[in-house]
């Protein structure tokens, strides 16, 4: 046939980054701190749990649409419980194949073809690929590094200025992936009153709200005016180290949900019963749980930040999430592959056997994202220590 078989809004995505490069850590036998998956599982009492589902019989078959009761009722008091938002468990909350799911339903179902959709670049593969599905067009808002700072910064009048007719929704997320840059109140503050004063939807990915290590999470839903506007994201996968479940959910109002819920139906339909039960369990765990696995991943960050800085390279220190963002350049001629992130992650397994990511794939603005990679710390410290050890080869 003369048309390729891949219509033209899927076309610019092939194979992702992540599976070309951990192929390559498989071919290399080199540590794979790109995708970002713990190498250990999580609390035993949650994936003791999931088994009791599935000897009890409780969601070896289809679940509810909706998700299982008694997960819902646990979004809704963890809601309630963290954040002081009130979310009814059974029109507000919606549980979905994980995070990325939800973010491809809420897409689907908030946009007309030529909708505008702003994202801070750089920004989760998926998002431009969802985008792209629900017939929307993307449209960056650029998160910039600060160097005396240490951090992503947002450009406020740019967010501003990147609204028009056609904008249909903001994609927010915080705290960032890639960047590990945590939105303060003042910034949430205003992309707020931007939505209100614009009338614009806002979707929010908080995957990473338990991985705060400076700072706070703030859900955008929280602040005035955006409760009824706001659709809300997360999953279990990074909080509770069990991301092969693929345990998700989203709230928001009810005429919010339940636009979101009629895509959501015509995806997976429903998905990880059992699992679904566990994680209701894992909400439920004491503060003590949430504290203690912060605390590590803040370790295990200056662990391998400190590794970084002392190979040379550019450090951002996250605020959040379970990545770092490092600048080559620093490294010099060679060393930095130039300031090309892509040759660099594709030599670095041979040079000293660590994998890592490009940032340029997060970016539509490729040559912002050229000089600058991303490591994953989200694995154990011995791990880590080698990594670090192996980097240090950079610097002889």
């Amino acid at each position: 046939m003369k048309r390729p078989p891949l219509n033209r809004r899927l076309a610019e995505f092939g194979t992702t980054i992540f599976a070309e490069m951990s192929a390559l850590a498989a071919r290399t036998g080199a540590i794979n701190l790109g995708q970002g998956f713990p190498d250990t599982d999580g609390p035993d009492e949650v994936r003791e749990a999931a088994v009791r589902a599935l000897r009890d019989g409780r969601g070896n078959q289809y679940p509810p649409g909706p998700g299982v009761p008694e997960l819902r009722t646990a979004v809704s008091a963890h809601q309630q419980r963290r954040y002081g938002l009130e979310y009814d468990p059974d029109t507000e909350v919606l549980i979905t194949a994980g995070a990325t799911e939800a973010l491809a339903a809420s897409l689907l179902a908030l946009l007309e073809p030529g909708d505008e959709v702003i994202a801070l670049e750089p920004y989760y593969d998926s998002y431009a690929a969802g985008i792209a599905m629900a017939g929307g067009t993307r449209v960056p808002v650029t998160l910039r590094p600060d160097t005396e700072a240490g951090r992503y910064r947002l450009d406020l009048d740019e967010l501003r200025d990147a609204v028009t007719d056609d904008t249909r929704l903001i994609l927010l997320n915080t705290p960032h992936n890639p960047t590990g840059t945590v939105l303060t109140r003042e910034e949430l503050a205003a992309v707020a009153q931007l939505a209100c004063e614009r009338d614009l939807y806002v979707v929010t990915d908080e995957v990473y709200e338990h991985l705060v290590f400076d700072g706070e999470h703030l859900p955008l839903a929280s602040f005035p005016g955006m409760r009824e506007r706001t659709v809300s994201i997360s999953s279990a996968g990074k909080t509770f180290s069990f991301t092969g479940w693929k345990v998700g959910w989203v709230t928001g109002a009810p005429e919010l949900l339940a636009a979101v819920r009629s895509a959501k139906q015509y995806l997976t339909f429903v998905a990880s019963g059992p699992f679904q039960y566990a994680v209701a369990e894992a909400l439920a765990l004491p503060d003590a749980y949430f504290t203690a696995l912060r605390d590590d991943l803040a370790a295990k960050r200056d662990l391998l930040a400190d590794g970084l800085t002392a190979a040379g390279f550019g450090v951002y220190r996250p605020a959040g999430t379970y990545f770092i963002t490092t600048d080559i350049r620093p490294l010099g001629p060679g060393a930095g592959a130039d300031g090309d992130g892509f040759a660099f992650c594709r030599s670095l397994p041979e040079r000293c056997g660590v994998v890592a990511i490009p940032n340029a794939v997060f970016y539509d603005h490729r040559d912002q994202g050229a000089p600058f990679v991303r490591f994953a710390f989200c694995k154990q410290k011995d791990v880590l220590a080698e990594a670090v050890s192996r980097l240090g080869r950079l610097a002889s």
